[in-house]
């Protein structure tokens, strides 16, 4: 197993770290660790270059965690295909999946390519456990959603979004490692906001809508 568990580990992070970002700003001569939240994240890129390159790297964050997640899931899958399935896999498999989560999710937000900086995980984290608990992050998409409409703050949605999943997964009886994981993503989500909290408390946090700051190279 530990074979396994180090392949699914070092691959997990090498996407996670893969800086969509930062390359697809820096496209566009704008090193976006110098400007709005100083965050690679697709919100700070939405912010600074608009809602097509906003969009472009919350999809590639996004799929960076589903295939983290979706590599076991796809290899036991082959496995059962070819071999028949054994009946200590599918524990294998949550183990496995859960590790590619939080790797691919330390990889986004300490990339390795980047002098470990990065984003909030957010994208990252959500494409997971899209792959990990399907009916978890559409809960969360929901909380995201009504949040974003209310307030119209996609940090305050997030963090809420995030929080949700640990509720989630307990609600619709999870096994033990997936609530478990879920309430460590969602604290280390909102640890990642803090300096959006401060900006919220203090009024001066950029809302969805506003129009996004002049992009400095």
């Amino acid at each position: 197993m530990f074979t396994p568990l180090l392949i699914v580990a070092v691959i997990g992070y090498l996407l996670g770290s893969l800086p969509f970002g930062y390359l697809v700003a820096r496209a566009k001569g704008v090193n976006i660790f110098e400007v709005g939240s100083k965050s690679s994240g697709a919100t700070n890129v939405r912010r600074v270059l608009g809602n097509g390159p906003g969009a472009l790297v919350l999809l590639l964050d996004a799929a960076k965690g589903a295939v983290a997640v979706g590599i076991p899931w796809a290899y036991f899958l082959w496995k059962e295909l070819a071999f028949g399935n054994s009946p200590d896999d599918s524990g294998k498999v949550e183990m496995l999946e859960i590790v590619g989560l939080v790797v691919a999710i330390l990889g986004h937000s300490f990339s390795c390519f980047t002098k470990f900086r990065g984003g909030k995980s957010v994208a990252t984290g959500a494409g997971g456990f899209l792959v990990l608990f399907p009916l978890g992050m559409g809960t969360a998409l929901v909380v995201f959603g009504v949040t974003l409409a209310l307030s119209r703050y996609v940090s305050l949605a997030s963090m809420l979004a995030g929080a949700s999943l640990p509720f989630a997964a307990f609600a619709f009886k999870q096994p033990s490692p997936v609530i478990s994981i879920s309430a460590v993503v969602a604290a280390f989500v909102i640890y990642r906001h803090r300096a959006n909290i401060a900006r919220i408390q203090a009024g001066t946090e950029s809302k969805i809508g506003q129009k996004p700051a002049a992009p400095n190279s």
